[in-house]
């Protein structure tokens, strides 16, 4: 998480944007979040907010705000429906475990086209912790998946042909962006997710 934040902290600079960092979800009430075009969950997880923290992110979301959740953010707040259903747009089941944790796969870029692909190189093969999923989510628009052919998924984890890694989903007014990977410190001096955050970061916002 240090190395991510130093990332999106240039990111935002590159950007021309004002950026501030916490780990305090205190800061999801409506006053503050007035404040903000966009949100990076990054790698957040377990039970981060509480209900009426909730409240104020889904109205701020639904409102227009945008949202880049990375890695960990898939696998958070199991119990909030809203999240895994209207956000996520599925249930994170698992990944590999001991010898096959960190393991490299080829990703296939479905939407070259997308803003958020933009300036994606292939072949492309990074070494991350690869995350599975009760389903491909529904409404989205998966933007990149891996071939499962070229790693070892958990057995019973296997999502087969379609295994997404980046996609894009609408929340009324809103727009998001998960990213899978970025289990590593090493993830973020990728080129190619760097350039994915970045792009994320701009069409969330709309520009």
């Amino acid at each position: 998480i240090p190395t991510s934040n130093a990332l999106l902290k240039r990111l935002a600079k590159d950007q021309r944007r004002g950026a501030y960092a916490t780990e305090n979800a205190a800061v999801l009430n409506d006053s503050d979040l007035r404040r903000f075009r966009v949100i990076v969950l990054n790698s957040v997880s377990g039970d981060f907010a509480t209900t009426n923290q909730r409240a104020a992110l889904r109205r701020w979301m639904e409102a227009g705000g945008g949202v880049v959740a990375l890695h960990a953010a898939g696998d958070s707040s199991h119990k909030w429906d809203w999240w895994i259903d209207e956000v996520i747009g599925a249930r994170f089941i698992g990944h590999p475990g001991e010898k096959d944790h960190i393991q490299a796969a080829a990703v296939r870029v479905l939407k070259p086209r997308h803003p958020v692909m933009a300036g994606v190189t292939l072949p492309w093969s990074p070494r991350d912790e690869w995350y599975s999923f009760d389903r491909a989510p529904a409404g989205a628009d998966i933007l990149a998946a891996i071939d499962e052919a070229t790693y070892r998924p958990h057995p019973g984890q296997e999502m087969g042909a379609l295994h997404p890694v980046i996609w894009t989903r609408a929340v009324a007014k809103g727009r998001m962006v998960y990213v899978a990977l970025g289990h590593t410190p090493e993830s973020y001096s990728d080129p190619n997710l760097t350039r994915i955050i970045a792009n994320a970061m701009r069409w969330v916002a709309r520009r």
